[in-house]
């Protein structure tokens, strides 16, 4: 059965050659990513350790809950590490080469993200999981890949790179879209939806607890306002947001890990690294011919 899976397409039509061609060699090329949550930091750090040179855009006030293994993190504190790839907040494109020297990656607070306007990248990647297109258009770069549900490959951008668990987990798609969004989380020792934790009202999160910590149910873990967030399942605290930010009822604000493997906490996943994986593929698809 032909599926949009089984059609190999070295060069996507949309993609013009002689643009492929004036690129040239791919090693050094300046990739930017749209968002640095922990499934686009795993894209990152893959990335870097190939030599190609990365640039993050993020948001103002980043809602990453695997906050250890997400590069977005340099938002608050201004630099951070991921499984030992560093990052350091920049405030201009211009800053970018500095930190590139210094072989860590450059995370820039640009929401709309007017930075590929002046870096002209060869790679654009829409890393942001919002599940929607917000933005993203072919004309960003010579190469533009999304990854997860909300677009379109071929209209949105050349390839789409599949993040739903399963057999499909890190497919480069080059015709359709990814599997729609599930709204549940992986199940993970029988434990799904009740894994996460999340805002029982609207207000300020503040934790009494850190990644990393084991909790038994019940035990509080922080606070949204005056109103305890209790642990949901026993386990280890894989995940929460930061800390100080003001979320609305409803907001996923952290996860559990009931595998008790402290470890998980501090490494990227396996899903980010097969998606990574993905991406890679696509670059190659195209500018590995080059």
């Amino acid at each position: 059965m032909n599926t949009p899976y089984s059609r190999v397409h070295i060069l996507p039509s949309l993609i013009d050659p002689e643009e492929v061609q004036r690129m040239g060699t791919f090693k050094n090329m300046t990739i930017i990513i749209k968002g640095g949550g922990d499934l686009a930091s795993g894209v990152a750090w893959r990335l870097h350790h190939c030599g190609f040179k990365v640039l993050i855009t993020e948001i103002e006030t980043p809602l990453a809950v695997r906050r250890k293994v997400s590069f977005c993190e340099a938002v608050y504190e201004g630099v951070t590490e991921v499984e030992g790839v560093g990052a350091s907040l920049i405030h201009s494109v211009e800053e970018a080469q500095r930190i590139w020297e210094q072989h860590r990656i450059p995370i820039l607070i640009d929401p709309s993200c007017s930075a590929k306007g002046r870096v002209q990248p060869p790679v654009l990647i829409d890393a942001i999981l919002a599940k929607k297109n917000l933005g993203t258009s072919l004309r960003d770069a010579p190469l533009v890949i999304a990854l997860g549900p909300g677009f379109q490959a071929g209209t949105d951008a050349h390839f789409v790179v599949e993040t739903n668990r399963g057999h499909r987990l890190g497919r480069v798609i080059s015709e359709g879209t990814a599997e729609p969004d599930t709204g549940i989380p992986g199940s993970v020792l029988g434990h799904a939806a009740d894994r996460v934790l999340r805002a029982p009202a609207n207000g300020v999160w503040q934790n009494r607890l850190d990644i990393g910590d084991t909790v038994q149910k019940g035990d509080p873990v922080g606070t949204v306002g005056d109103t305890d967030v209790p642990a949901s399942i026993s386990g280890i605290l894989r995940g929460l947001i930061h800390a100080g930010i003001t979320v609305r009822k409803g907001l996923k604000i952290g996860d559990i890990d009931p595998r008790f493997e402290r470890e998980n906490c501090f490494t990227i996943s396996e899903k980010a690294l097969a998606i990574a994986g993905g991406v890679l593929e696509g670059i190659l698809r195209v500018y590995g011919q080059a």
